[in-house]
């Protein structure tokens, strides 16, 4: 109803005085709508207005819980949220940020672009993904391989601690069966 004056109102802000992109962007990640994918894509529309205006030096001060909530995103499975923040890479300058803070970004949301890459329902969602990875890869492959490597490790531990709560709770099943028999 009002979201677009507020948008422009902060965008007006932002443009007088670029250090506010700190304190407006954490204030977008406090108030994140978790329940509401319409609103999910309102305030990725907003981020990307406040990154437009962002300093490299303020970015860093918030890249790390950024990152973590578009990795969310990413994974989101209503199709608009994933494909709103997968477009954030469409963005030259939210490129350029990302692409000098590679090293700190792409392990925070590398688990994301792989699920999505395998496992995503929405073709155009798999292809930007498939894209983003390329464009990762093509940028500093030794990362991307550390990542996969890593996103692995992970998986494979997952494995052993979902096989490892799946047989505790048979023996607690086998356990309860033996009492009440008794």
């Amino acid at each position: 109803m009002y979201h677009q004056q507020l948008s422009y109102c902060i965008t007006q802000f932002l443009e007088k005085d670029c250090k506010l992109a700190v304190m407006v962007t954490r204030g977008l990640l406090k108030y994140w709508p978790v329940t509401n994918s319409s609103k999910e894509v309102l305030f990725l529309n907003e981020l990307e207005e406040v990154l437009q205006a962002t300093q490299p030096p303020d970015f860093q001060r918030f890249m790390v819980p950024l990152f973590h909530r578009i990795s969310r995103c990413l994974n989101s499975l209503h199709f608009q949220v994933a494909e709103r923040a997968l477009f954030l890479w469409n963005n030259d300058r939210i490129e350029i940020l990302i692409l000098e803070n590679r090293r700190v970004i792409l392990p925070i949301i590398f688990p994301a672009l792989e699920s999505n890459s395998r496992h995503h329902w929405n073709q155009a969602v798999h292809g930007l993904t498939l894209t983003i990875r390329k464009f990762f890869y093509d940028l500093d492959p030794d990362l991307v391989k550390a990542c996969l490597l890593k996103f692995r490790e992970d998986e494979s531990k997952e494995g052993e601690i979902k096989e490892k709560r799946e047989t505790t709770w048979k023996h607690l099943e086998k356990l309860a069966a033996e009492r009440d028999a008794k």
